[in-house]
């Protein structure tokens, strides 16, 4: 399997979600025990494993995300795979231009140009959503310079349910072709960015090794497709968990009593 993608709505904790399903997709992939299973984080924050692999899956990348009513997740074993999932809300001060001012030096004049051209601005935020979301998949640093990509999104609506990968990245002025995206929208407000490319540090000079842009089905075309991706129930999410640690009442109680942070944000109908 090349990339693989588990959806789990409604779950307490998003971030909870996200940790399990890379603790069960390693079980599943990689055939290593929950328990077993030892992960760490970059100096960037992504979380990435650090039991000692085989030569077959030492370049094994995966990635997670969660934002709304979804947790996701991306993997690939020879490339380096990146997601994320966002929900369309409005700014936390309600103005949608304001925002746009914001965040005016984060996308080119013709990424502005696609953002802008949808009927209204509600259309609009949903276009920065998706072009943001293009960015957070690739994983670029803070500190890299985002007017050196541009991103060419298409199509300019999405259907739900279906999965595009029309979209192409300019870096420095030219097509990237050794990364490629896949976008797919689950609902109204939610909607999912794929970025598989090559190993390494984003923005290095091209290297020898070549990802081939094929994902979890073989692509013949650039016509949209039906969505591969696999909703999972509670208990198929730890169907095949393994305690990690004593049974310990007194901190599940405590977990229990968390408070979600507070959003910010409201999501507004189409």
């Amino acid at each position: 399997i090349i990339i693989i993608f588990y959806l789990y709505p409604a779950l307490p904790s998003r971030s909870w979600a996200g940790r399990l399903l890379i603790r069960k997709l390693i079980a599943e992939k990689l055939k290593i025990p929950w328990n077993e299973i030892k992960l760490r984080r970059t100096s960037k924050g992504k979380p990435v494993l650090a039991n000692d692999l085989s030569s077959a899956h030492s370049s094994f990348s995966f990635n997670v995300s969660h934002q709304g009513n979804y947790a996701v997740l991306a993997a690939e074993p020879d490339c380096q795979a990146g997601i994320d999932v966002t929900k369309t809300s409005m700014p936390g001060n309600g103005s949608i231009p304001e925002f746009f001012r914001i965040m005016k030096r984060q996308f080119t004049e013709e990424e502005w140009r696609a953002i802008k051209s949808m009927n209204s601005e509600w259309l609009q935020l949903d276009m920065f959503h998706r072009h943001w979301s293009f960015i957070k998949a690739i994983g670029v640093g803070i500190g890299f310079d985002l007017q050196r990509i541009e991103f060419n999104v298409s199509p300019l609506q999405l259907e739900v349910g279906k999965t595009y990968k029309e979209t192409v990245m300019l870096l420095d002025g030219e097509e990237e072709k050794q990364w490629s995206f896949e976008e797919t929208r689950l609902d109204d407000c939610h909607h999912v960015a794929v970025a598989l490319g090559k190993p390494g540090e984003f923005g290095e000079k091209p290297s020898a090794v070549r990802c081939s842009g094929n994902f979890q089905y073989q692509v013949l075309s650039s016509a949209a497709t039906q969505t591969t991706f696999t909703t999972l129930t509670f208990d198929a999410l730890v169907a095949s968990a393994a305690p990690l640690a004593p049974e310990d009442p007194a901190c599940w109680d405590s977990f229990c009593a968390k408070q979600e942070s507070p959003t910010r944000q409201g999501s507004n109908p189409r």
